[in-house]
């Protein structure tokens, strides 16, 4: 790296170790979408009985490509009385900050693309920017569906995020470090020792509040086709949709890597070590995820923050008070620190 650097004109070599980190980052955002898509389509298939998703080329493997020709194809356009500026920012404010929450995330020992001691706190403050498109796709598109489903978006938002943050906190509190690596580093290869076995509640406070903030079924109440025909991104088109939609798989890839990070082990398993698990684990939260959005019907709107407001944010604080408390009388001694 160091002679890579001089031959570039002495640029830093943390520069440049950015820079191949985000390069190899959006490579895989690429490609995680194609799969994602692919797999989404099969459980949905498998999950409901759908034929549709078995049509396209040899056991649907190209429905994929379709998809993505559908929307590359697509006329872009913009509604009469729509904010031009905001109207086109806001895909790229829901898509672009996700390279930076995915920077921290280690998918092996050192396979990170920048160390961040502050890495949950990174991942946190560049998360609420999404919220940010979503609330500007409503409000500059000029249609009441379009603006009421970015209403809810903010609301469900501002429930969601309170819980997830105090279930962070038990972890930070126990491991006494808010960067990923270390928190990894502090736990064991079987699952006993990972730190999901100790905060069972924290990580399941985080797993409900990871399908809100991703606006996954069952709390796809921004969006909800059949009451607001497809809320914040009504008017949106071809690529215009598309970003949003690679925003959407590209989350469930941060929030998955987080739950990993924190609560399973991250790249740590019960036989040889390595990014191999890091990729288990997070498909398989992706496919919990995609599990529940084909099986359970979406909860009403006052259901929806009856449950972060009654249930999960109570929970969350009693869980982070009873952490404190053995942490202080007890205290903690964590597999490998």
């Amino acid at each position: 790296m160091n002679e890579l650097s001089k031959a570039l004109g002495g640029i830093p070599v943390e520069l440049l170790h950015i820079a191949i980190g985000l390069v190899g980052l959006a490579a895989f955002v690429g490609l995680n979408a194609v799969l994602l898509v692919w797999m989404e389509r099969k459980v949905a298939g498998h999950f409901q009985r759908r034929p549709g998703p078995f049509e396209v080329g040899p056991h649907g493997l190209l429905q994929t490509v379709a998809d993505a020709v559908k929307l590359i194809a697509k006329q872009l356009f913009m509604p009469k009385g729509a904010d031009r500026i905001l109207f086109w920012a806001a895909p790229f404010l829901a898509f672009l900050p996700v390279f930076v929450t995915l920077l921290p995330i280690p998918w092996g020992d050192v396979i990170v693309a920048h160390e961040v001691n502050l890495g949950i706190l990174l991942i946190l403050a560049f998360a609420g920017l999404g919220v940010l498109s979503l609330c500007l796709a409503g409000w500059s598109s000029n249609n009441k569906w379009s603006l009421l489903g970015a209403a809810r978006a903010v609301a469900q938002s501002v429930a969601y995020e309170i819980p997830m943050l105090l279930s962070l906190l038990a972890v930070v509190m126990m491991t006494g470090t808010m960067n990923l690596s270390t928190i990894v580093e502090s736990q064991g290869s079987w699952p006993w020792l990972w730190l999901g076995a100790m905060q069972p509640f924290a990580f399941l406070i985080y797993f409900i509040c990871a399908l809100a903030e991703t606006n996954r079924a069952p709390f796809d109440l921004p969006e909800a086709e059949s009451e607001l025909t497809a809320g914040f991104h009504t008017e949106y088109s071809g690529m215009g949709f598309g970003l949003f939609f690679l925003a959407e798989y590209a989350n469930m890839i941060v929030v998955s890597g987080v739950a990993t990070a924190l609560f399973l082990g991250g790249w740590k398993g019960p036989v040889m070590d390595g990014p191999w698990w890091f990729l288990i684990k997070v498909y398989a939260l992706i496919f919990a995820m995609m599990w529940f959005r084909w099986t359970y019907p979406r909860v009403r709107f006052d259901q929806l923050l009856n449950i972060a407001w009654k249930w999960l944010i109570p929970l969350a604080i009693i869980n982070l008070l009873a952490t404190a408390v053995y942490i202080k009388v007890i205290g903690l001694n964590l597999p490998m620190m």
